[in-house]
């Protein structure tokens, strides 16, 4: 998969375990850490299931991580973002849940327009997804203080409290 960026990671993280009874799909996925002019981060509430996520998704077939990492930022938070080249891919994930094994990558990115409007899928919606922009420390808490209700809320917190904190430990002096 081409990359502008280059998708060699500096911290990863395996979550769950490998089956070696299974076929798992393949799915690789950004993740971002989107920052707007007041120094806040976007993180993304998911009523069903109780969790906090940071923007992200999968990536399209053609489509290379800084296009997809823009591209989910905007549709779940209306705001469009420039990724930070020379961050490169912060962190990374790689995730084995029921037949998904799924990589995700982490990504560091300003806002330069903030028009405000989700564009949010029927399945995002049904969710009742809503995002906030929150300082760093705070964002960390919320996803570590809720008691995900379904396991997908389970990996995703796992995996997102995880990549927000490489990238808070990268930010501090």
């Amino acid at each position: 998969m081409p990359d502008v960026i280059g998708i060699k990671a500096k911290s990863a993280k395996i979550i769950g375990k490998e089956q070696s009874d299974v076929v798992y799909i393949d799915r690789y996925a950004v993740r971002v850490v989107a920052f707007n002019a007041a120094g806040q981060v976007a993180v993304i509430y998911a009523k069903k299931g109780n969790y906090y996520k940071l923007p992200g998704g999968g990536i399209e077939k053609d489509e290379d991580h800084a296009n997809a990492a823009a591209r989910e930022v905007q549709e779940e938070t209306g705001a469009v973002v420039k990724i930070r080249h020379s961050d490169g891919c912060v962190a990374s994930t790689e995730e084995f849940r029921n037949d998904l094994h799924q990589t995700s990558y982490v990504y560091i990115a300003d806002v330069v327009n903030n028009i405000g409007r989700p564009e949010l899928t029927e399945e995002e919606l049904a969710d009742g997804l809503t995002h906030e922009w929150v300082p760093v420390h705070q964002a960390l808490a919320r996803m570590s203080s809720v008691e995900p209700t379904s396991d997908l809320g389970k990996f995703i917190q796992e995996r997102d409290i995880y990549l927000l904190g490489e990238v808070s430990k990268k930010l501090t002096p």
